[in-house]
């Protein structure tokens, strides 16, 4: 048996973490369509552009969402197909219980 070390299984958590937060979800949600400046989020979303930048510095740190600046703007988009595979099995689940 094959158990994986204590450290990995701890990063694992906090990365779980983040999908505990329906606001997060939410961002990581309308990011799947194509990727968004702050205010589009924020209207996409109807939350606040403060309230969006918060979530998305923490989805940031935790390389969910990654971000590009093109001139005065900033598109983020989601940072990897895993990230798109994770929700969409969460919701495939989740979806087969409600």
């Amino acid at each position: 048996m094959k158990l994986h070390s204590k450290e990995l299984l701890i990063g694992l958590s906090e990365f779980y973490k983040i999908f505990g937060d329906a606001t997060r979800l939410r961002i990581l949600d309308v990011l799947t369509n194509k990727p968004l400046c702050v205010n589009e989020i924020s209207e996409a979303l109807d939350i606040s552009q403060s309230a969006i930048s918060h979530q998305l510095k923490n989805l940031r740190a935790s390389n969910l969402v990654k971000a590009e600046k093109l001139g005065k703007n900033v598109l983020y988009s989601i940072a990897d197909d895993h990230i798109e595979t994770l929700l969409k099995v969460g919701l495939e689940h989740i979806s087969e219980v409600i």
